[in-house]
Formats: structure tokens, C-alpha cells, sequence
């Protein structure tokens, strides 16, 4: 199979195009913007570089030439992109799989829906962190439950700063205003403010937290009926790093700040410059609560715990973990949609062998 990864040199690219490299299954062809980084991290893994700019309107015939089987887009940030790349990928008869977690665009996605059901094809989009892992640990315990009512998902990252594209996306929504499904009803709250302590298990470290804004908020509601209320949080090892970004978004709530992801650029120097101080470690929870199957009140929580900043890889685990599965014939739905349902906890924490990564669950 061949797979073209876009953005295969960047930092989420070039983890997924280095794990399917190792896979005799794929021919693995490392594309981007920057024909000469994409040779040079092409000849690293043992792939295929390619010049590929995702903007550009000529893609799809490109892509022809490139007889791809399948896109990855890591191309983002995805806030704000159009479904281009994924026409693209539709228009010269390749599946389509992509990292995004930007809200409006994973759920949006099931506008090519008819298109690819028409082309026999499969548009996946979120398949990262969310909603695709928060996704298949609530399909994995959903049972426990005669009465799921609540869902409360948590990422604490270590201190090591993402690329441009991913720190960019998530000051998009710094102070803006954005949706939560709560007792029953969508309230308005704003991006990285709602500041809280979460305290994970194994190993024990507590961390600060604000609300983010990602698919989840929005489609576990419709997945989930009977869910009352469904929050998501997010943070970064190092407090001051977290509470800069909290009072960044109380600036912009106010009208001080204005363009948040203007500022990308600065404020990941800055994040940069204080590495060395974090530990390296970073975790995800997932706690579900409600009426158990006896009747009575019940609490189930999942924990992922990485050490040596091999969380940053866990976002990339789902986009392998589908080309895997279709390289091996076993991923037959077709049409577009979010990546929810498409894997089971145990594939895509499959993909986690080798990386100092453990998961824990609690009642």
C-alpha cells in the first residue's frame, strides 16, 4: 500500500511515517511544502520524499502521480482549513486519514460522506488523542453502565513544546467562546479558562487544567445518549506555562488581546526556552460515572501515563493503527466521518509497544 504522508517531516508526520516505514505493507512517501526536508527525512526512514504543498490546487493530480493508496494529512493547523486536501485525496481514488482536533472540522467531516460513499473510499478524520482513543476507552467500559451521565476527559502534556501548527491551533480558541454540554444543556464557557487541579494516580502528580475545545464536546452527546455532561480539559507539565496561557485567555475575554495565534510563534520560544525544567512525563484520564448495572452509583476511570516525553507520540498511534488495519483488510466501512468507533482500545494501545507508556483503570 502506498501512503503518502503530508507534513511527513514534522513532528507528528514524521512519527507516522517512520512507524508505517517499518511495516513491509507500506510504501512509505514523506511529502510536504519543503521538497528538500522531505528527501532528507524520506532517506532517514528509508521512504520516498515528495514536494507536496496541500494548498496547492494541483494536489490531487500530484497526488495521481504519487499512486497513493492513502493520505495522512499532519498538515495542520486545522482550525480554519476547508476539506481541500481530502477532495484531493477522494479526487485520484485514495482513502483519506488526518490528525485533526479542531472541533468544527472532525465533525464537519461527514460532508463527503456521499462523496466518498460514491468513490468506495473512507474519510477519517480525528484520528489522534481525541476523539479517536477518548472515544474507544468510553466504548470499552460504556457497558458497565445501565446509565452513563457524565464523561470527563483530561491531556496533561510534558513540557516540550509542539510544532508551530499545533501551538497555533490551540491559541485559536484562547478566550473564545465555545460550547459544553452540561446538565443537560449546551452552556457557554471560553477557551483555557476554567481553571482546576486534576491528581493522576499512578504515578502521582497533580496538574493544572483549563477547558479546551474539541470534537468530543460536541459528539459525545449525540454517541452517548442518557450523557448529561461532557468536559474536556487540557494542560501543560510546567505551571507557569499553564497559567500564563489561562491569563493570556483572560486578556483576550476582555478585548486586551485580540489575535492569540498571532503570538504563536513568540510564546513557543518561550515555552522552548523552559524545557529543560519539565520532567518528561505527561498523562491522559478518562472518568465516566453514573448508574451501574446493580443500580447503584458507579465510577470508572481510565489513566495513560508517559514517561520521556513518549506522550507526544500517543496522538500520532490512531492514524498507524488504520492504516494497519486497511493494509490488512479489516477496515471495510466506507463514506466520511469522524474517528470514533473505527478502533478498539486494544488496537490502538497496540501501537504503544516500545514507548515507556502504561495505562491504568480505577472504580
Amino acid at each position: 500500500m502506498k501512503v503518502v504522508v503530508l507534513g511527513g517531516y514534522g513532528n507528528f508526520g514524521a512519527v507516522i511515517a517512520a512507524m508505517l516505514a517499518r511495516d513491509a505493507r507500506f510504501q512509505v512517501i514523506v511529502a510536504g511544502r519543503d521538497g528538500e526536508a522531505a528527501a532528507r527525512a524520506a532517506e532517514r526512514i528509508g521512504a520516498t520524499g515528495a514536494r507536496l504543498d496541500a494548498q496547492d490546487p494541483e494536489l490531487s493530480a500530484h497526488l495521481s502521480r504519487c499512486e497513493a493508496d492513502l493520505v495522512i494529512s499532519t498538515a495542520g493547523p486545522f482550525q480554519g482549513q476547508d476539506y481541500a486536501v481530502a477532495r484531493a485525496a477522494l479526487a485520484c481514488g485514495a482513502h483519506y486519514i488526518d490528525i485533526a482536533d479542531g472541533r468544527e472540522f472532525v465533525c464537519g467531516i461527514d460532508a463527503l460522506d456521499a462523496e466518498a460513499r460514491a468513490r468506495d473510499r473512507l474519510v477519517v478524520s480525528g484520528a489522534s488523542s481525541v476523539p479517536a482513543l477518548s472515544a474507544a476507552v468510553i466504548d470499552k467500559y460504556a457497558a458497565e453502565f445501565a446509565s452513563l451521565r457524565e464523561i470527563d476527559v483530561g491531556i496533561s502534556a510534558s513540557a516540550k513544546v509542539p510544532g508551530l501548527a499545533t501551538t497555533t491551533g490551540v491559541l485559536r480558541y484562547c478566550g473564545k467562546p465555545m460550547s459544553q454540554w452540561r446538565d443537560g444543556a449546551w452552556v457557554q464557557v471560553h477557551g483555557w479558562q476554567g481553571l482546576r487541579r486534576h491528581t493522576f494516580r499512578d504515578p502521582p502528580m497533580k496538574r493544572w487544567m483549563c477547558d479546551c475545545d474539541v470534537p468530543d464536546l460536541e459528539l459525545f452527546p449525540r454517541r452517548y445518549p442518557g450523557v448529561r455532561s461532557v468536559r474536556f480539559g487540557a494542560g501543560v507539565e510546567l505551571s507557569v506555562v499553564q497559567l500564563g496561557l489561562w491569563a493570556l485567555a483572560g486578556l483576550t475575554r476582555s478585548g486586551i488581546v485580540r489575535h492569540t495565534s498571532q503570538l504563536a510563534a513568540v510564546l513557543a520560544r518561550v515555552a522552548r526556552a523552559m524545557q529543560s525544567f519539565g520532567t518528561g512525563r505527561s498523562a491522559m484520564f478518562v472518568r465516566m460515572g453514573g448508574i451501574g448495572r446493580d443500580g447503584l452509583e458507579r465510577v470508572r476511570e481510565w489513566e495513560l501515563a508517559a514517561s520521556a516525553d513518549d506522550g507526544a507520540t500517543v496522538p500520532c498511534l490512531a492514524a498507524v493503527a488504520l492504516a494497519k488495519k486497511m493494509a490488512r483488510g479489516e477496515l471495510t466501512q466506507r463514506g466520511a466521518m469522524p474517528c470514533i468507533g473505527l478502533l478498539s482500545l486494544d488496537e490502538y494501545l497496540a501501537e504503544t509497544n516500545g514507548l515507556r507508556i502504561q495505562t491504568h483503570e480505577y472504580d
